[in-house]
């Protein structure tokens, strides 16, 4: 999976990666082909006392060296440009990737998590890619090359690495197949950690108000020991590998210089060979240790090379069919028949049997307790969750039928939890459309109440926003939102429990200055507060995912006990906050 990964990621690569391979190639047999050059001039020069050869050969050893480095540099430079791109394209997969997943998705594989897959993961293997291209493609020319010309040199002696290499690479062997679960749980075990930080970040103010402030140092104190404990794990495992390898090399060294002083003593080898042989000694275990280097960095790479390859084979539950219609303009006509949504492994659905009808210039209500299926219904319609069973239609149109991009752009959604972006003001209002002016901007400020607040800020429009809008008070938040649905001029508005944090006037007046500009648009309300949904043309009750009652106001007093309670419950508190 790790070289299908990498292989599939530098196929738009083709001309860098041939050019590093040659340039190695050539650096490789520059660096093999200088000891020789130095036995020469040892054996024909030095030794012979023959200065012109001495100046002859060292001037060809500084050619070829000064050949050999600008090699190197430059398949250095080509490698590390290609693994930054190959990391570039499999950040963009799965930011891909995730931008089509439904909330099903996220929750199965875990925000903590996609992060650190999107990240340490995508580094994991950028780096392997960047050791490959700088390691993996000399080791192994140096090493065949080194063992023929160190037989060139002398075939007795070089039954060393008979004895030699198969130690090595055994020891080392051993080490790495440890390695891999051990790096494997590394992985898990950052996105733990990833969790537990992301949480207490978020819930910052709940844990100062819980005095739970030492509760959670105690919970990430554990996350983190235990990725402490497996990264000491893996370091004293790779704390090996070095020792094993050095050892070898020197007691090798020992070795070569032993038999070989015993073969020139015997008149069977010269002094300058005996030189050469040591020099593609070392080079053979170099490449040898290089080769086992990348090992210790493919098991980590490999578990990376897995996640990452989990998130890009996930299926989205929630996507474009062939043969999907791409329509300009839906009318904003909803039908919902028998709809129903069950989460996956959940032993009953949260949303059962819900049918009704919203028409262009009709308000619809959905109202219930906490935890009836509220917002799941409004996820439904833009497929933000996927039907189990029943149908939703728009404009006549089977909403599975018609692509996510024509749906969506024709419904303008505010979510329950208000959430703005890093930016302006400017630049979230226009989230809803791009191409919207300065005085459309206004003017879909000033429907949903937030116009002064804006005004009030000295840059206005240009006033920056932080990210999740922590700058901004819970009901600016949730009018920007909200102005961010009016600006995209939708067909169909779904308001997700969006008034919430408002007070009974600027709730009442946001609600009078939407009437006019959603005359042409069916309007769906979850709300919490009945003085909020009272008027609209239809309400629907839901109790524990099923319809319980729809009609008016007055019809659903009359007739559903469900509402009955709602509004007895809340009826003091209206009539002396919100008399109607």
């Amino acid at each position: 999976m790790l070289f299908r990964l990498i292989a599939h990621n530098l196929a738009p690569h083709k001309a860098p990666l041939v050019a590093i391979v040659v340039l190695q190639f050539l650096s490789t047999l520059a660096s093999l082909y200088l000891p020789t050059l130095n036995a020469d001039i040892i054996d024909n020069g030095v030794v012979k006392g023959d200065i012109g050869t001495i100046y002859s050969l060292g001037g060809w050893m500084l050619a070829i060296t000064a050949g050999q480095v600008v090699c190197a540099i430059a398949a250095t430079y080509l490698s590390a440009r290609l693994a930054m791109g190959v990391g570039r394209q499999m950040r963009r997969d799965l930011f891909n990737k995730v931008e089509t997943f439904s909330a099903q998705e996220v929750g199965i594989i875990g925000a903590p998590s996609l992060i650190t897959r999107t990240t340490n993961d995508v580094q994991q293997v950028q780096m392997l890619t960047l050791m490959s291209f700088t390691m993996m493609v000399m080791a192994p020319i140096m090493c065949i090359g080194g063992i023929i010309l160190a037989m060139k040199q002398d075939v007795p002696l070089s039954g060393l690495l008979l004895v030699i290499l198969p130690v090595l690479i055994v020891a080392i062997a051993l080490i790495v197949r440890v390695l891999v679960p051990t790096f494997r749980k590394v992985q898990r075990q950052l996105d733990d950690i990833n969790g537990v930080l992301r949480e207490q970040i978020t819930g910052i103010s709940v844990i100062r108000a819980f005095v739970r402030r030492d509760f959670e140092a105690e919970r990430f104190a554990t996350a983190n020991g235990a990725l402490t404990a497996s990264q000491l794990r893996a370091g004293r495992l790779l704390s090996l590998m070095f020792p094993t390898i050095f050892f070898v090399v020197n007691v090798t060294s020992v070795g070569v210089l032993w038999f070989g002083g015993q073969r020139i003593d015997a008149g069977n080898m010269q002094i300058g060979a005996l030189t050469a042989f040591l020099s593609y000694i070392m080079q053979i275990l170099m490449s040898v240790m290089m080769a086992m280097f990348m090992f210790m960095m493919i098991p980590r790479a490999a578990v990376s090379a897995e996640r990452i390859q989990e998130v890009l084979d996930t299926e989205a539950s929630v996507a474009d069919k062939p043969g999907s219609l791409q329509v300009d303009r839906l009318d904003g006509t909803l039908s919902v028949n028998s709809a129903a949504f069950k989460y996956p492994g959940a032993q009953d659905p949260v949303l059962s049997g819900v049918t009704f009808t919203a028409a262009p210039g009709s308000t619809t209500a959905v109202i219930g307790s906490t935890g009836s299926g509220k917002s799941t219904l409004v996820n439904l319609i833009p497929r933000l969750l996927e039907a189990s069973d029943g149908t939703i239609r728009l404009d006549g149109h089977d909403i599975r039928d018609v692509t996510l991009a024509s749906l969506r752009s024709a419904i303008g959604l505010v979510p329950q939890k208000a959430y703005l972006f890093s930016g302006t003001v400017g630049s979230n209002v226009r989230m809803g459309n791009s191409n919207a002016t300065d005085e459309e901007v206004w003017a879909a400020l000033e429907v949903a109440q937030a116009a002064d607040f804006v005004r009030e800020m000295p840059e206005g429009l240009d006033a920056p926003i932080e990210q999740g809008g922590s700058n901004v008070s819970g009901g600016q938040r949730q009018r920007l939102c909200i102005a961010r649905a009016v600006v995209a001029k939708p067909s169909l508005y779904l308001f997700d429990d969006s008034f919430s944090a408002l007070d009974y006037a600027t709730d009442a007046k946001l609600r009078a200055a939407l009437k006019p500009v959603t005359t042409d648009a069916a309007v769906l309300v979850v709300a919490q507060r009945v003085g909020t949904i009272r008027h609209a043309d239809n309400i629907l009750v839901l109790d524990e995912g099923k319809l319980v009652g729809q009609g008016t106001h007055d019809e659903l007093l009359e007739s559903c006990p469900t509402y009955q309670e709602i509004v007895t419950s809340q009826m003091t508190e209206e009539d002396q906050e919100h008399a109607a």
